[in-house]
């Protein structure tokens, strides 16, 4: 498969000195549902916005849909649709006049641009509600409509950054269907950013996770989740983060066999094993032995976000995940 994106020791640096991304190399194959995951600053936008010639490289090479970038960025330009994080509709025009306008920024006009507004809103459900002004659509209508922009040239790649911030869960969902299904059934290649785990889970085929301006892990959603080592378990102290208390605990769950690692994060004790239903068992015992009672303890299937841990010693969001919680209290062994 052809590469539409070649990215080879991208260097930005901002006008005060920050370097704000260092030194990246990455590609993306023709047809690939691409995913940048990372937390706000990690680099994901700043990186976008070089590759979408908005924005200048200190040093480094960037190929876009065959085009250099130093060379044609014209070219660029016409090759590509960008769905920034700010809804870019204009409230005074229809639903329908947005995409004409839009259209015509692209040349194109006649019965082509005519069809080609009635498929987008179709697409993306805004055939019903084409002629009131956009003005009055809901957060997750402008979103939907400012996707449709986006594509209105029928471009061989769409660039996300971070596409369903601040939409509620029914609108992301919908904006998730949309964009599978550009991927699968009209072979439209999309470089997404995000800080949703949830979303680059499922949409994408392979991520590249950033953070402080660098590369840190790469590979599909499932193998950067395997090679954790099986579930996990968290351990909490309510009201207590003592440093001797949180050593002792990660010497405690050390000697417990079937532990394959343990990681320190800024909330909890984080342990991975294989059968983690199993082996909590084994871990409440092995802490009960010398005291160490945790306030609650949770269950669940490593995620992208265990991965982000495991790499930097921190999550990419702060708000506690959903897990399944068990009591300790309520364990007994006999």
């Amino acid at each position: 498969m052809q590469n539409i994106i070649v990215v080879k020791d991208l260097v930005v640096v901002y006008p005060d000195g920050t370097r704000a991304v260092d030194d990246i190399t990455f590609s993306v194959e023709e047809g690939e549902f691409f995913g940048f995951l990372g937390p706000n600053g990690a680099g994901k936008s700043t990186t976008i916005k070089a590759l979408t010639t908005l924005l200048h490289k200190a040093s480094g090479r960037i190929s876009v849909a065959g085009y250099d970038l130093d060379q044609s960025p014209r070219e660029i330009r016409r090759s590509i649709g960008v769905l920034s994080q700010d809804t870019a509709v204009d409230g005074d025009l229809t639903g329908k006049e947005n995409l004409r306008f839009q259209g015509r920024l692209e040349q194109m006009g006649g019965n082509a641009l005519t069809k080609r507004v009635e498929e987008l809103l179709k697409l993306v459900q805004l055939d019903n509600v084409a002629e009131k002004q956009a003005g009055r659509y809901s957060g997750g209508m402008k979103k939907r409509l400012d996707l449709a922009s986006a594509l209105i040239h029928k471009p061989r790649l769409l660039f996300l950054d971070e596409p369903t911030a601040g939409l509620d869960p029914q609108s992301r969902t919908a904006i998730w269907d949309y964009l599978q299904k550009l991927n699968k059934e009209e072979g439209v290649t999309i470089f997404l950013t995000t800080q949703n785990m949830e979303e680059a889970d499922r949409l994408c085929r392979r991520i590249s996770i950033i953070d402080g301006g660098k590369i840190i892990a790469e590979g599909s959603p499932l193998e950067l989740k395997e090679a954790l080592g099986g579930e996990t378990i968290t351990l909490s102290f309510k009201g207590d983060t003592d440093f001797l208390l949180r050593n002792k605990t990660k010497a405690i769950l050390g000697t417990v066999q079937a532990v394959t690692n343990i990681i320190d994060s800024d909330e909890s004790v984080i342990v991975y094993t294989k059968n983690a239903t199993q082996v909590v068992v084994d871990v409440v015992v092995a802490l009960g032995r010398d005291n160490v009672r945790p306030s609650f303890l949770s269950i669940s299937s490593p995620t992208l976000d265990d991965v982000f841990l495991q790499k930097t010693g921190r999550r990419i969001r702060s708000e506690e995940l959903s897990r399944k919680k068990i009591e300790p209290s309520i364990l007994s062994v006999s």
